[in-house]
């Protein structure tokens, strides 16, 4: 069955995704201020580590929402993204 996205929330979507930004952001932070930590002359811990994991997730909600912004405004226009779903039989929700 074939289906379109024809609207994305925008506030809605740029929740989530800056939540998983800063998330994702996060694991990379931690590890290099560790290394920088352990690496002589480099000055040890900046505020840039963490101020890093903010801005990615503020830059990421800012794009997102203007990316779905500019889908809302060409999906009409051109057609949305279009997807294949089938149905599943006991479907699993855990990973």
């Amino acid at each position: 069955m074939r289906k379109q996205i024809t609207r994305i929330a925008p506030l809605q979507t740029t929740k989530v995704l800056a939540v998983l930004y800063f998330s994702i952001s996060l694991p990379f932070i931690i590890l290099s201020s560790l290394i920088m930590l352990a690496m002589p002359g480099t000055g040890g811990f900046s505020i840039w580590f963490l101020l890093t994991p903010i801005m990615y997730a503020v830059f990421g909600f800012l794009f997102t929402l203007f990316g779905a912004w500019v889908y809302n405004k060409v999906a009409p226009r051109i057609g949305g993204i279009e997807f294949t779903t089938s149905e599943v039989e006991n479907a699993s929700t855990s990973l």
